[in-house]
């Protein structure tokens, strides 16, 4: 059947239908809102993603349901929204001056200081009570990961967050009360069209359906793919890049789907990390760490895994883990489709296994062995909300009598690309697993690795790091105690 094509972007702005035909490929929703619309309370503080002021919620329709997101505002390109409905801070309050309860909550808890973060926080929490009406502490924490206060206000916020679990009933919220009407807005503007907008550099594509995509690429080898923007919207914010033509790809339910089969798992490129998290702490509790301090809950919502995997980064935080696990690419060009190992897909620093016209499909992830002994541990300078100095991923499996009988030992941040330790793992195979073992394959890191110095951490300290974290790892997974006991076993049953 012939793609149709429409001229312009359609989504919903608070209470009003917004149609663009004018829309530029890199126009941010923040600049939209504050300059266009006039809607100032969603602030401008880093402008990549980091300290949560521009906060919005973004919904969107998926498998029937309207779903709500907080996201960075600064980095959400104004083209990604087609189909959706954003809520910003002005849309709150009742029309008689109440405040929403969220916003009652920080006045009667003094969470306000300076007030420039505010409205973030505001929405974060509101995106936080629509989703858990009763948060605990933790879960509150989580939610603010991504908002930044200056003027160190946490404990007041949380305060403000708690008191609001006490309201409790949703349905006094206009938004949830709204909410079918709402749906009925969105799927209208349903009509299964391929959108362009603009040309040349300024050209803004998306496509009707995953097909489409696959024809659009190919008659566009060169265009920039932004599927959550985490990264490509710094490439606009802080490196003032052109990176038309653009294709979109966040509306396209087909790259958002999770298979759970039986040897394995597997994720849409479109998958974002809050919408994988589940599935991953289901069958890999191993990863529940690192995940939640992938960014904030912002980045998160809008980030993809098959973005972090796709644009190649040495410091992304899922390949490390991910070469641990065995996962593949499923990678597509037209209607043809191959599968990579992850591990080979990062050529050089840059340079990924993928031609021009050919997409990241899927991530395909088996299942750990009942005998896998699997960690992953994540270095960076700030606790939360930060890129990798050093990411480490380790897979052993030992034999009956204690020896390794394999090991996959990845890391990110010292090299170039995502990289195996091929001599330390050479080192471990066929040894038994204890302090003697561990400390020669920690002699053989020189011969896998010669990491950069940069603002992040010296070289030194990387290669300090990841001889460290493999003790971690051996110490983690019960060591010589774990030795002691296979021995016995295998000497008296």
């Amino acid at each position: 059947m012939e793609i149709q094509i429409r001229n312009s972007i359609q989504f919903l702005l608070n209470d009003k239908i917004v149609e663009r035909t004018d829309v530029s490929a890199t126009e941010t929703l923040l600049d939209f809102l504050r300059l266009d619309r006039k809607l100032r309370g969603t602030k401008e503080g880093c402008a990549e993603g980091d300290c949560g002021a521009c906060t919005v919620l973004v919904g969107r329709l998926f498998n029937g349901q309207l779903k709500y997101e907080s996201v960075n505002a600064c980095i959400r390109f104004v083209g990604s929204l087609d189909g959706c409905h954003v809520v910003t801070v002005e849309a709150l309050a009742e029309t008689d001056g109440t405040l929403h309860p969220v916003q009652q909550a920080m006045v009667d808890t003094h969470a306000s200081q300076c007030g420039f973060c505010t409205p973030g926080f505001v929405m974060s929490l509101y995106g936080l009570w629509m989703r858990n009406p009763r948060p605990n502490t933790q879960e509150i924490e989580k939610a603010l990961q991504g908002n930044l206060c200056r003027c160190t206000g946490y404990a007041a916020i949380i305060r403000a967050a708690e008191s609001v679990s006490a309201v409790g009933d949703l349905k006094k919220d206009p938004l949830v009360a709204e909410r079918a009407r709402v749906t009925e807005q969105l799927l209208a503007l349903r009509d299964g069209k391929r959108v362009v907008i603009g040309e040349g550099k300024q050209q803004l594509i998306l496509p009707a359906n995953v097909d489409d995509f696959a024809d659009v690429l190919e008659n566009n080898p060169g265009a920039t793919i932004v599927a959550g923007s985490t990264d490509v919207g710094l490439w606009v914010t802080k490196f003032m890049r052109e990176i038309g033509p653009v294709v979109f790809l966040s509306h396209l339910d087909d790259l958002r789907q999770i298979s759970e089969g039986g040897d394995g798992l597997t994720l849409g490129a479109g998958v974002s990390y809050t919408e994988a998290y589940p599935a991953i702490i289901r069958h890999f509790s191993q990863l529940t760490e690192l995940w939640n301090r992938i960014g904030g809950q912002q980045v998160r919502n809008m980030g993809t895994v098959g973005g972090n995997v796709a644009n190649g980064s040495p410091i992304g935080d899922t390949p490390p883990a991910l070469i641990g696990l065995g996962a593949t690419v499923l990678l597509r060009k037209g209607k043809i489709r191959r599968s990579v190992p992850i591990e080979n897909y990062f050529i050089e620093y840059g340079k990924q296994d993928r031609s021009p016209g050919e997409f990241v499909e899927a991530i395909q992830i088996p299942y750990l062995g009942a005998d896998d002994l699997y960690g992953v541990y994540k270095i960076s300078k700030r606790l939360d909300e930060d890129i990798s100095s050093v990411c480490g991923a380790f897979r052993i499996v030992l034999d009956e009598r204690g020896r390794v009988k394999s090991a996959v030992i990845a890391f990110g941040g010292m090299a170039g690309t995502p990289k195996r330790a091929g001599a330390v793992e050479q080192a471990l195979v066929g040894a038994v697993w204890d302090e003697g073992a561990i400390e020669k394959a920690i002699a053989a890191f020189s011969d896998d690795f010669t990491p950069l110095t940069d603002w992040r951490a010296s070289a030194d300290y990387r290669l300090l790091v990841a001889k460290n974290l493999l003790r971690r790892f051996y110490l983690e997974t019960g060591g010589e105690k774990n030795v002691r006991l296979n021995r016995y076993e295998a000497a008296f049953g």
